[in-house]
């Protein structure tokens, strides 16, 4: 049988066994680098169909992978790959994805076979494209992506800098965490595997507004290192703003608009981020701002700057 060439991001991927080989769990939707054979390309797991239990066989459903699970999942590549079922070929049915920061391997795993309806699904090719819609704008499209905990600023200075560019002329949306999980995202919950999705899907959406030459902000607190640097990659950091929002916990603790902090303290929010659950603080944004040490204005000011840069 002659390898295939699996097409990446179809609706339907390869269908691979995996085990899991590191601490931090496994999360659909997170990006890591996949080698197969001489081949690396950037990859994701699009669906974890089961977990195997290795005492009795039993398939069972799980969210994420766990250090030693055995899973049967669905990946997605960032490129085509040449690959084959691993009953056929070990070298092109074979594969490791390598965490993308630390290098680490986290998992191994073998190609059982394809879905074929992937192969179905073509990009089409539109007579529009976003230079013609920037040209009618008057601007580029780019995305301003604001990340801080709850209560640092992210949506106030947000919501300002939209009112600057507006009264510039510029055409502009905002994507706000509170209002995204009210429709697109009310179907997700505040587990790792949870947010992990959210950032995924405003990404895709803010990239597909982007194209329509809109000057998109989102602001999230999208806790996590490799989301955000997912969403800088599929958006391109060329049109890709971080805006680090760096009030520190204890004065967005002190704010609390919104009793979030409280309830967390109190044991009744179980993944508030700073409290207990993580927030990976970026290393390198465009631009940070902490809301205790400068006014809107100012921090409107500094990024009309950068964004004109």
């Amino acid at each position: 049988m002659p390898p295939a060439i699996y097409k990446s991001r179809a609706k339907n991927d390869p269908f691979h066994s995996m085990v899991w080989m590191n601490e931090e769990p496994g999360l659909v939707g997170r990006s890591y680098d996949i080698k197969l054979a001489t081949q690396w390309a950037s990859a994701s797991i699009t669906v974890i169909k089961h977990r195997i239990d290795i005492n009795s066989l039993a398939h069972e459903a799980s969210k994420k992978l766990a250090l030693n699970d055995i899973s049967v999942c669905n990946l997605a590549t960032s490129k085509p790959l040449v690959f084959d079922a691993y009953t056929q070929s070990k070298i092109l049915g074979s594969f490791i994805l390598v965490d993308r920061f630390s290098h680490a391997t986290v998992a191994a795993g073998m190609v059982r076979h394809s879905l074929r309806r992937a192969q179905n699904v073509h990009k089409q090719a539109l007579s529009i494209t976003r230079s013609d819609r920037e040209r009618l704008n008057g601007h580029k499209g780019k995305v301003i992506w604001f990340t801080g905990l709850s209560g640092s600023g992210k949506s106030t200075i947000a919501n300002a800098l939209e009112i600057e560019l507006h009264a510039q002329g510029k055409r502009t949306y905002i994507l706000d965490g509170d209002n995204i999980r009210q429709g697109l995202n009310k179907d997700l919950g505040f587990t790792d595997a949870d947010r992990v999705e959210n950032i995924r899907r405003i990404a895709e959406v803010a990239k597909l507004m982007m194209d329509a030459g809109i000057i998109v902000m989102t602001a999230f607190i999208s806790p996590f290192r490799q989301e955000r640097e997912m969403a800088r990659e599929l958006i391109g950091p060329e049109n890709f703003v971080e805006v680090f929002i760096s009030t520190p916990l204890a004065v967005c603790e002190q704010r609390d608009a919104k009793g979030l902090y409280r309830k967390a303290r109190s044991g009744l929010i179980p993944n508030m981020t700073g409290i207990n659950s993580p927030y990976e603080a970026p290393g390198h944004p465009e631009i940070a701002l902490d809301s205790s040490r400068r006014n809107v204005s100012e921090s409107v000011e500094e990024l009309i700057r950068v964004i004109a840069d």
